[in-house]
């Protein structure tokens, strides 16, 4: 699956394209059921584009940790996925308040977002049940714990 890595943050702890690759590559890997893997952007900013993001899209004034926008439109001879967003500094600080290595944070981030774009969501019991228990599963197989658990 090709993702697209955009950078606009000046936050360091930036993780590696490659990593970001491999961690969705492994979510969608837990979902494939299409011969043509979709395209993806993952979009690393700041706490100013979260939060003027969040506010715009969510109705709410304050950087978060991921956003996901699944793709609205159509490109022939491509399956466009859609877009996440991760916010750098909120992703670096939710790491180390949790006491955990800021890479398994950013994996975990990556995941969830890439769920979010297939269609999964935790805005119910039963499907946040289902949807951790997925990323869990994903992670898992990264190496990363169960963010759960914690």
């Amino acid at each position: 699956m090709p993702v697209e890595v955009q950078v606009a943050s000046c936050a360091g702890q930036l993780p590696a394209a490659g990593d970001i690759q491999k961690w969705a590559d492994a979510a969608l890997e837990e979902l494939a059921d299409e011969a043509e893997p979709p395209d993806l952007c993952i979009r690393l900013v700041d706490v100013d584009e979260s939060r003027s993001l969040n506010d715009r899209y969510r109705g709410q004034d304050k950087p978060t940790n991921v956003l996901s926008f699944p793709a609205s439109v159509s490109v022939p001879g491509t399956r466009m996925l859609g877009d996440l967003v991760i916010c750098v500094p909120v992703v670096i600080d939710e790491a180390q308040s949790q006491d955990k290595p800021a890479a398994d944070h950013f994996a975990h981030m990556v995941v969830h977002g890439v769920l979010h774009l297939v269609g999964h969501d935790h805005q119910e019991p039963v499907a946040a049940s289902r949807m951790e228990a997925l990323e869990a599963k994903i992670l898992l197989r990264l190496g990363v714990a169960d963010p759960y658990q914690q």
